[in-house]
């Protein structure tokens, strides 16, 4: 659930600790879909996984920077085990969009 992710979201608005609080969201969202792609092979807990999608893609747009580690392992789980799901390919094209644009440090 992301209730209380979002409380704080609103909580911190107004604040310079907002984009750290994002960081830190974008980064358990990334380990979250690791670990969903690595343990549930069959694909049965796909309501969760388009939740997860949909937030990544949002904190991807205010962020626009992750961990090197993190993507990889992201892009090299997703693509072996859903590789078919269009919720999947098309956050992923969106992220590829996003970070690596000219003046990303991942583009380097």
């Amino acid at each position: 659930s992301w209730t209380v992710a979002d409380a704080i979201s609103r909580v911190l608005e107004n604040s310079e600790e907002l984009h750290s609080w994002r960081r830190r969201l974008l980064s358990a969202c990334m380990k979250g879909l690791i670990v969903m792609y690595n343990s549930s092979k069959d694909e049965s807990k796909r309501e969760v996984e388009r939740s997860m999608l949909l937030r990544l893609e949002e904190l991807l747009r205010f962020v626009e920077e992750v961990d090197p580690d993190d993507w990889n392992t992201l892009v090299k789980m997703g693509l072996k085990y859903r590789y078919r799901d269009e919720a999947f390919l098309k956050v992923l094209n969106i992220a590829i969009q996003l970070l690596y644009k000219k003046e990303s440090s991942l583009s380097q």
